[in-house]
């Protein structure tokens, strides 16, 4: 038990949170630190029927992860910014079938609580780490990342290399290699503006719902690929406290990940590695996961912007599914 676990109460013995019925908490959990993790679940009698939230500290920090399924191998997702695991909510159930599915809150990002030490990526691979050890998954690993969960996907998969079979991650620049992350700053605003400390928070902060209805269109061609529902959990949780100048830390760890990527791109990873992007970043993007994993693979997804789990749901399942197998692959 971590110090900061000391100082909670004790952990649910029952399924279902007492402040609110129908939205179960997963057996062995804390009690949470966010108390409104389950505003856009609450009433949804299916999705509480199929998946559990559930809450672990590890180092001071009270990990937020969301989980459903018995199956043997375990399908870990990992969302982007600035998302949080809600994301996945609409494709998660398609893979009950033949496995455990657990999307998580980044460290510091959603409903994760707490402080962090150092944002570099294969630091906070740790956390993921020993919030899997607390759920006894710690094998057969199978991960789904987007955006800048990307980045912390890899460096967990290249840290772990014996936990994980596989990795499947969408949209997002692996720096270390023959890309550099001075060679992205021009790609998008958010790229520079991100960097600037502390004028990113004062601006934003306060201000969530207008700078979130902005940027999310601003990355697609298709305005609206994130509906009035997702917006709306998304502000509630960059809206909690230290949660946006946590995602800003995110970013501005870049430069050290680059350089830990560069380092862990010496030892090529051996695991099957496949990437979907939007069509005019996929030569870029795929080359750049070819530096870590020479045999990867990848599709573009023609007419789709960043957010691709929204705009091609379809897609996405479709190539999950052939990437990691049917529902009885072994």
């Amino acid at each position: 038990m971590t110090d900061a676990s000391k100082h909670l109460p004790s952990l649910v013995s029952e399924s279902v949170h007492p402040l609110a019925p129908g939205a179960p908490l997963h057996t062995g959990s804390e009690f949470p630190l966010s108390p409104l993790y389950d505003a856009a679940t609450h009433d949804d009698r299916e999705f509480n029927r199929q998946f559990s939230h559930g809450f672990h500290t590890v180092d001071g920090l009270q990990m937020h992860y969301v989980i459903g399924g018995q199956g043997p191998r375990t399908l870990l997702f990992f969302h982007g910014f600035p998302q949080s695991w809600y994301e996945f909510k609409a494709i998660l159930p398609h893979f009950l079938a033949d496995h455990t599915v657990i999307a998580i809150d980044l460290p510091g990002l959603g409903d994760t609580t707490g402080e962090i030490r150092s944002f570099e990526k294969f630091e906070l691979a740790r956390h993921v780490r020993a919030l899997l050890e607390h759920l006894g998954r710690v094998r057969a690993l199978r991960l789904v990342a987007h955006d800048f969960g990307s980045s912390l996907a890899f460096a967990f998969a290249a840290r772990y290399r014996d936990a994980v079979e596989g990795l499947f991650f969408m949209d997002f620049p692996v720096v270390g290699g023959s890309l550099m992350f001075e060679k992205l700053k021009p790609l998008s605003f958010h790229f520079s503006f991100f960097q600037q400390k502390p004028l990113a928070e004062i601006l934003v902060e306060g201000r969530e719902r207008q700078f979130l209805e902005y940027f999310f269109d601003a990355l697609t061609p298709n305005p609206g690929a994130i509906s009035q529902q997702e917006l709306d959990e998304y502000v509630r949780v960059y809206s909690r406290p230290g949660v946006w100048r946590n995602g800003m830390e995110w970013y501005r760890a870049w430069p050290a990940d680059e350089l830990a990527n560069r380092k862990a791109m010496q030892d090529k990873l051996a695991i099957p590695v496949r990437t979907v992007t939007q069509s005019a970043l996929f030569d870029v993007l795929l080359a750049a996961v070819r530096d870590a994993a020479p045999l990867a693979t990848g599709i573009d997804a023609p007419g789709a912007g960043h957010w691709l789990v929204e705009e091609r749901a379809g897609l996405i399942v479709e190539e999950i599914r052939k990437f990691y197998g049917g529902p009885h692959a072994r």
